[in-house]
């Protein structure tokens, strides 16, 4: 199955509540970063922590968002990043003029 974004492209974590196991941090919701790269498929682990998978897979990506997006008084480097992995349904295609 082909991955639904490539590395260099612009996204946006899903800002939704979703109550239960999930893998995506609240504070990185509605961020915006950048895929760093395409990772296999794995199974949804929302759904095998509940036991109603039934061998659903879904790709995960590597993103990278500027630790300056994610905490207003951050006094590190602006090179500083947060990379992390999210799940495919939990990414939407930025806008381009987002930031």
């Amino acid at each position: 199955m082909t991955p639904a974004f490539v590395p260099g492209q612009r996204v946006r974590i899903a800002d939704r509540d979703a109550p239960g196991h999930v893998r995506t941090p609240v504070y990185v919701r509605g961020r915006i970063g950048v895929i760093e790269r395409v990772l296999p498929r794995f199974l949804d682990p929302e759904r095998e922590a509940y036991g109603v998978n039934a061998g659903t897979e879904v790709r995960l990506y590597r993103v990278r968002i500027p630790q300056v997006a994610l905490w207003p008084d951050y006094r590190g480097s602006a090179d500083d990043v947060l990379e992390l992995e999210i799940y495919e349904h939990w990414l939407e295609q930025a806008e381009e003029d987002a930031r």
